[in-house]
């Protein structure tokens, strides 16, 4: 049994010390020769992030209002406000998920601002 183990450690080792010299060959590559290429990947994952989000917010709305159904339907006290409570969690999700996707916009628009100066640059010197 401690063959095994020590045979399973001395493979472990071998393992992380053979990924640690081939990390530095990796981070080693040339970086993309297209122009305005980074950017343009940042824009891309920006408008992904913000498609998610949307969705998340969207299904945060369609919480609010159905719980402000519940709320309407609720009969007896108990039952009233254990509605009310759950439309105040779900307005402040919806809330947050505002706030984030106002936020996720803003990147976008970084991001594209990012791309069009980066494209401007490249323009620039081939024109004159």
């Amino acid at each position: 049994m401690q063959i095994k183990t020590r045979i399973a450690a001395a493979v472990a080792a071998a393992a992380l010390s053979f990924g640690t010299l081939a990390a530095p060959a990796h981070a080693a590559e040339p970086a993309p020769k297209e122009p305005c290429a980074k950017e343009q990947v940042q824009v891309e994952k920006a408008e992904d992030a913000l498609e998610r989000v949307t969705a998340v917010f969207a299904k945060a709305q369609t919480k609010v209002k159905k719980a402000k159904k519940a709320v309407e339907k609720a009969k007896g006290k108990e039952k009233k406000a254990k509605a009310k409570k759950a439309l105040a969690t779900a307005k402040k999700q919806r809330d947050t998920a505002q706030k984030t996707k106002k936020a996720q916009q803003q990147r976008v628009a970084k991001a594209k601002e990012r791309l069009a100066d980066c494209l401007a640059d490249e323009a620039a010197p081939s024109e004159g």
